[in-house]
């Protein structure tokens, strides 16, 4: 067997490459949030200028209620949302309690504390459940580090493509507390550090904020029109922005497609006429604590936003609740016995917990030809975690291609694409190839091994199964795809061009 030497010079090369890339990134990644507070400028209390402070204080215990009405969203819907019914201001009723519940003629949002990170300097419990009324349950912020709350939006109905009988949406808010020992009027603060707006079940389609300094809150949520997606709005100003409004994957953040309510699925990139602009008489606010930082922007002689809709916030119920034709939207929406309390040991498993990104479903596996038979996997660049080119968005992923008898030729690559969702993609992959040859004319079972430099360009077609009928396939993937491209040998010496097609399951 020939060309060890290169073999191994390569395979080094490929190794050190990602423990290289790997080092640079963490060090790129080491600040989790968008925006750093230097402890000795900032002001305590209302004067510190920190727009992401969503309370403030020294009586650390409250009701979970409470704590969600400090973080609650403000909902907008679009002027032509259907289930509008043409109201307006006051006037509007969305969204609705879940049918099983009694309806106060008033908008209602439900909420769920998903997770509290203990502090691992705790003295105490962090959560102190109440049985009777789990609105009553107590949280203790001195002990907690850190909440993941959910806020969940139910609609009896949406239209458009895959229309049906009830909707839940909801978005996912990510705060954590800062204890300041030095402010004696308020040691204890909260601050939103994410916000992620949900898009039809697909966490590739979220809608993704990394607060920062010039977030505006209570944060604006734009829903979509008739099929009710949410999408944070950075700014508050009715108007959806790529990069601004979302800024993590926006490639393949969904955003707001208001024009889908029509029939049409658009699932390439967000373009700007897709979305509707926002009316101020169409938002409906939270119910905002009387000590709320935030109430005093929307009062109006001392009345909180008194020409809009006010929602009563209610703990998410037990799926053991929830009659046959509404259980599949509860299924999915994690443990129902919330929240879960995990303890941070160690500022890098608090660190992890800011940063968490769940992509259980980013391997791809395909049946490869490229003049043999072989089969193609694609992973995410560091294995268990993705890597966002930060200039132009898209991913940049490992490609690994087995091929030929007892699949003994071995490819690796570094494949880009633009997405990870849309329908239609270009890409570019590059990378070495290790080819053993048969040499019958040496002698029976003598073979050479080839190490070249390959290159690969072409498109990548995916089809979202989950309103098909072949949904029952979701279950390994979202997406199913077919790749056709054309590869190259050499690096100046170009030869042995060839077509490649793939067909097989996963986003990339």
């Amino acid at each position: 067997m020939r060309n060890e030497p290169a073999r191994f010079c390569l395979l080094s090369a490929f190794l050190i490459f990602h423990v290289l890339f790997f080092v640079l990134f963490q060090a790129g990644i080491t600040q989790k949030f968008d925006f750093t507070i230097d402890e000795e400028d900032v002001l305590c209390c209302s004067e510190s200028g920190i727009r992401a402070i969503v309370w403030h204080g020294n009586d650390t215990k409250m009701t979970i209620q409470k704590l969600a009405s400090y973080c609650a969203p403000v909902l907008w819907f679009s002027p032509d949302e259907p289930l509008l019914l043409d109201t307006e201001g006051p006037d509007i009723l969305l969204p609705e309690p879940f049918p099983f519940e009694d309806d106060p003629r008033q908008p209602v949002v439900y909420y769920r504390l998903r997770t509290i990170l203990h502090r691992a300097d705790a003295d105490g419990p962090a959560y102190f459940p109440d049985l009777s009324d789990k609105n009553q349950s107590i949280i203790d912020l001195k002990q907690a580090a850190g909440i993941d709350i959910d806020f969940f939006f139910y609609y009896h109905a949406e239209e458009g493509l895959g229309g049906h009988q009830h909707d839940v949406e909801f978005a996912e808010f990510q705060i954590i507390v800062w204890p300041r020992p030095n402010c004696e009027q308020c040691q204890y603060h909260l601050i939103v550090t994410k916000v992620t707006g949900k898009a039809h079940g697909l966490s590739w389609y979220d809608n993704t904020l990394g607060v920062d300094e010039y977030t505006n809150f209570p944060m604006h949520i734009l829903v979509e029109e008739g099929k009710h997606a949410s999408c944070t709005d950075k700014n508050g100003d009715g108007y959806y922005t790529p990069g601004y409004d979302v800024n993590r994957r926006v490639n393949d953040a969904w955003a707001v497609r208001d024009v889908i309510r029509g029939g049409a699925l658009f699932t390439g990139g967000f373009e700007a006429w897709m979305a509707k602009v926002r009316r101020p008489e169409h938002r409906v606010f939270p119910p905002l604590p009387i000590d709320s930082p935030l109430r005093e922007k929307y009062s109006e002689n001392g009345i909180y936003a008194p020409e809009n809709a006010i929602y009563e916030l209610r703990p998410f119920p037990h799926i053991d609740k929830v009659p046959s034709d509404l259980y599949r939207f509860f299924a999915d929406k994690g443990d129902p016995e919330w929240p879960v309390i995990v303890t941070s040991t160690t500022f890098e498993e608090f660190k992890r917990w800011t940063d968490t990104e769940n992509f259980v479903k980013s391997l791809s596996i395909s049946l490869y030809a490229d003049g043999d038979l072989g089969v193609s996997f694609v992973f995410p660049l560091f294995i268990f975690k993705n890597f966002e080119d930060p200039m132009a968005g898209g991913f940049l992923v490992n490609r690994v291609i087995l091929k030929d008898k007892k699949f003994r030729d071995i490819s690796w690559m570094l494949l880009y694409t633009r997405s990870a969702s849309r329908w239609i993609d270009g890409y570019l992959s590059a990378g070495v190839e290790w080819d053993k040859i048969d040499l019958p004319e040496i002698g029976p079972g003598v073979t050479e091994l080839k190490t070249d430099f390959v290159f690969e360009t072409g498109i990548k077609f995916r089809a979202l199964l989950t309103h098909t009928p072949f949904k029952f396939m979701t279950k390994l993937t979202d997406f199913w795809g077919f790749r056709a491209g054309i590869k190259n040998k050499g690096f100046w010496n170009v030869k042995d061009i060839t077509y490649v097609l793939e067909v097989g399951a996963g986003t990339w």
